[in-house]
C-alpha cells in the first residue's frame, strides 16, 4: 500500500479539472494509488469532453459539492471570508507560499500541501466537511465519491 503522501497527491490530481495533463497522468495515478483505481479506471474509459462536462456538473454548478473546505465549516457567513487566511498561515508556517489560481482552502491544494509536508492538520480539522462532501458525492452517484472515500479513510475518526 502506498504512503498517505502519495495518496494525497494522487487525490489532489483526481479532484482538479480533467485536462490533457490529467489524462496523461492516469497510468501513473493508477499504479501509484491503488485506492483510487475505481475513479482512475472510470476516467480512463470516459471520453475527455464527457469527463470534463461531468466535473463541471459535479463541482462548478452547485455549492452542494464545493471543493472549498471553508464552505463546509463556515457556510455563507462572514467567517468564510476570513477562513482562507488560516490556510495561508498554516502554509507559511510550513515554509510554503500558496500561489495557486484557486483559494487556499481548495481541497486539491490542501491535499497537495498535506502530501508535501505530512501535516494533515487542515484535513483533520475539516473532517466533518469532507465527510459531508463524500456523502453528497455518493448520493449524486459520481465516481469522485471514491476519491473522498480513500482520503477520509486515512484520517482519524471524528470525536
Amino acid at each position: 500500500m502506498p504512503s498517505d503522501a502519495v495518496l494525497y497527491q494522487a487525490a489532489a490530481l483526481c479532484l482538479t479539472y480533467p485536462d490533457d495533463d490529467f489524462r496523461a497522468r492516469l497510468p501513473l495515478l493508477r499504479e501509484a494509488a491503488p485506492q483510487l483505481r475505481e475513479f482512475v479506471d472510470h476516467a480512463a474509459v470516459t471520453p475527455p469532453q464527457e469527463l470534463a462536462a461531468h466535473y463541471v456538473r459535479v463541482f462548478d454548478f452547485k455549492d452542494r459539492h464545493s471543493l472549498y473546505l471553508s464552505r463546509w465549516q463556515d457556510g455563507d457567513t462572514r467567517r468564510r471570508g476570513v477562513s482562507p487566511s488560516r490556510f495561508q498561515d498554516v502554509y507559511r508556517a510550513a515554509g510554503l507560499e500558496f500561489a495557486g489560481e484557486e483559494l487556499p482552502d481548495f481541497l486539491p491544494a490542501v491535499l497537495e500541501f498535506t502530501a508535501r509536508t505530512g501535516d494533515a492538520e487542515l484535513l483533520t480539522e475539516h473532517r466533518a466537511g469532507l465527510e459531508q462532501l463524500r456523502s453528497r458525492l455518493t448520493e449524486f452517484g459520481t465516481p469522485y465519491a471514491s476519491v473522498l472515500d480513500a482520503v477520509c479513510a486515512t484520517l482519524p475518526p471524528t470525536v
